[in-house]
């Protein structure tokens, strides 16, 4: 079920190892790991200005633009809208994310438009690394854990983790959720402790999702 490009959806249930490339700022990059250690997708940014910082854009690993989302300003939920490429003057959004609530830190509920009119549903917490994505029948669609170490039984830090697709689902669709669940917890600021530690020397991607 393509809603975003129909080359990133699989067949079979995926587990991609989402790392973020730096520390200095938030959201201000990704590099996304298929099993075999492939690059899948990267964002980049080199600091705060280099674009609005209310936009950010999910490249295939030839830096060719795939989805854009963009924070709508004024919003009381703190909604984000995701395009298709690369997002141009009066371009309508095919999906918009928002809070579920104005009050407290809520779930996020996610619509698509245009063809298909969706409504997909986020509960957890992105800060600590624990979100599920369902579809309107509240089946799990994918979801973001954190990363173990198999060969140490490590846990590693909240700045590498799972994202697990259930077959059919979308891979682009959902790394521009994660893009945007990042900016509106760092925007949120994160009030977990990070229980691991990430060892760089032991970061490579593999098949097995953490419980």
């Amino acid at each position: 079920m393509a809603i975003v490009e129909e080359g990133y959806v699989f067949e079979k249930e995926t587990h991609l190892t989402v790392m973020k490339t730096s520390l200095f700022f938030s959201g201000d990059g990704f590099v996304v790991y298929d099993c075999k250690g492939q690059i899948v997708f990267r964002v980049d940014s080199y600091g705060p200005d280099t674009r609005d910082a209310g936009e950010l854009v999910l490249m295939d690993p030839n830096g060719r633009c795939i989805l854009t989302v963009r924070r709508k300003r004024p919003s009381l939920h703190q909604r984000w809208e995701g395009f298709l490429g690369e997002r141009w003057e009066g371009e309508k959004p095919i999906f918009s994310v928002r809070r579920s609530s104005i009050i407290g830190r809520s779930n996020m509920t996610v619509e698509l438009f245009g063809d298909r009119t969706e409504e997909y549903l986020i509960e957890g917490q992105f800060a600590h690394r624990n979100c599920t994505i369902y579809d309107s029948a509240k089946e799990t669609m994918a979801e973001i854990r954190r990363k173990v170490d198999t060969s140490t039984n490590v846990m590693l830090g909240k700045d590498v983790f799972l994202l697990s697709l259930k077959p059919g689902f979308d891979g682009a669709f959902a790394m521009g959720l994660v893009l945007v669940l990042d900016q509106i917890n760092g925007d949120d600021g994160d009030d977990g402790e990070d229980c691991g530690a990430v060892d760089l020397d032991r970061t490579s991607p593999d098949c097995n999702l953490s419980s």
